[in-house]
């Protein structure tokens, strides 16, 4: 497996990227107070003398952050250590209110671990460190308030190694990345309400001479943003060269109004901000018990879920990515196909019909009722009824259309499908006898259409009219006679 940046189309040049992902972390008390950790909030209300800094308070670490963070970390295939420390990162800026950050310098909660964007490209971490969040600034017209809630909240940085080479590739880790930690509950992933962040650092040279002189990346609050960003700055980084000149080491952010990026200032080392060990907190060496709780939150990640229902139920790889877009999605899934085995259906049929129900009706319930996917774990319609829609369909007891009209109703009302296709009286109609009288009725009705079929030697056309004469038969069965029976006593009645 290939990991970090190599020669691409035979450019001239090279580029590495490292991502700094932050992600809040899904605990209901700030990482080092018992303020409430929640977004939206009114401001300025959840803070208390710790997360504010006042003088001669003291910090206590929050364990359910620690065992998150040691959670991603494991998941990423980080080596976890057996002690770990914390330390205080000084600077001086107004959202920061104790004017330094309690973080992990040197004792993170993981290290040297790996993530696979595809199967020939692995990308290392280098680092999950836990760290506190700083507040928010919101700047509006020449003034700017300060909103404290978010000072405290519990914040992991996981960091890369440089093995990205284009902004593409950058974008994919962070979709997979955020999906990974959905599925986890580490945290919720959101890049809009700011709870799952990234920077990028970026660097090009010319091939074999390492890295060049890096800029960072900041204001990248979408995973499109990201990859918009990063390609402007690679086009940059070359254009500069191109002409012998030097790239700025600074900090830049990205202004998508413009889709450009734009400094902000010169790149600090971390000499600067005079790490020291932070006194207050004693060194946490995880023992037995916590390894094991950690280990217990553990779950089948999205990655090898995905490869698991490729394999055992036969989907295509577009199907398992979209069915695998959220954990309660494919949970939702792998019950209703269970279901419908149990009702007696083969598991590879009864997985294309839930797959194809799924990501087509139930979906676009979802979508156009202001349904996230990951509430169909309290769907009204629970995947037990859709399994009886389903089998209702293979075994020739519900046509395709009123199937997609009983997921519908069952959906919205609340109710059962057993009821709804016996009120509707949608029970399919396969007796042929039932099916040849109604097709006699309609190639009288429409006998310049039936003569037509008989007659005509152009088969596209022959095929057009016996789906036009198909269709009025179902529609004068109410759409309960089976089209299979249907087509057949057409052609029957063709060549009669």
């Amino acid at each position: 497996m290939k990991t970090g940046a190599s020669q691409k189309n035979n450019d001239a040049y090279q580029s590495f990227i490292g991502l700094e992902v932050h992600l809040h972390l899904l605990t209901k008390t700030k990482v080092f107070c018992g303020c409430r950790s929640a977004f939206a909030d009114e401001p300025n209300t959840n803070v208390c003398p710790v997360c504010m800094g006042y003088p001669g308070t003291l910090p206590v670490l929050n364990i359910e952050a620690v065992r998150l963070g040691f959670l991603t970390a494991f998941a990423l295939g980080c080596s976890l250590p057996e002690k770990t420390r914390f330390d205080r990162k000084q600077y001086f800026y107004l959202d920061l209110p104790k004017n330094y950050q309690i973080t992990q310098f040197d004792s993170p909660l993981g290290r040297n671990g790996y993530f696979d964007i595809s199967d020939l490209k692995r990308i290392r971490i280098k680092e999950c460190h836990l760290e506190e969040d700083s507040g928010k600034m919101i700047h509006k017209e020449n003034v700017s308030l300060l909103d404290y809630n978010r000072a405290g909240v519990s914040l992991l940085e996981i960091v890369t190694e440089p093995d990205f080479q284009t902004g593409e590739e950058a974008e994919t880790f962070l979709k997979m990345l955020r999906r990974m930690v959905r599925y986890l509950k580490v945290s919720s992933g959101s890049m809009e309400e700011g709870s799952f962040r990234a920077d990028a650092n970026v660097s090009v040279n010319f091939h074999g001479k390492g890295l060049g002189k890096k800029t960072e990346l900041k204001n990248l609050n979408s995973s499109r943003f990201v990859r918009l960003a990063l390609d402007y700055e690679i086009a940059r980084h070359k254009k500069l060269l191109d002409a012998g000149k030097e790239v700025i080491e600074e900090t830049r952010f990205w202004d998508d109004a413009q889709n450009i990026t734009v400094p902000m200032r010169k790149k600090e080392t971390a000499h600067d901000y005079r790490y020291i060990p932070e006194p207050d907190i004693p060194i946490f060496a995880p023992d037995a018990e916590f390894l094991k709780s950690v280990l217990d939150l553990y779950i089948e990640l999205p990655a090898q879920k995905m490869k698991r229902l490729k394999n055992e139920y036969g989907l295509s790889a577009e199907q398992a990515d979209l069915i695998c877009a959220e954990k309660e999605e494919a949970d939702y899934f792998e019950n209703a196909v269970r279901a419908a085995v149990s009702l007696g259906l083969e598991i590879k049929e009864a997985a294309a019909r839930t797959a194809g129900y799924l990501l087509t009706d139930i979906l676009h319930i979802l979508h156009r009722d202001g349904i996230s996917p990951d509430a169909l774990a309290s769907f009204t319609l629970t995947p037990e009824r859709l399994a009886f829609i389903t089998a209702a369909v293979s075994r020739k007891k519900l046509s395709s259309k009123n199937a997609r009209e009983a997921i519908e109703i069952c959906a919205v009302e609340d109710c059962d499908p057993q009821d709804v296709i016996r009120k509707h009286k949608w029970d399919l109609i396969s007796d042929t006898e039932v099916i040849a009288a109604i097709v006699k009725d309609v190639c009288k009705e429409e006998e310049s259409v039936f003569k037509e079929a008989v007659s005509t030697d152009n088969s596209k056309r022959r095929r057009a009219l016996v789906s036009y004469l198909a269709g009025r038969v179902l529609k004068k069965s109410g759409g309960r006679a089976d089209p299979e029976i249907v087509r057949a006593e057409i052609e029957k009645a063709l060549f009669n």
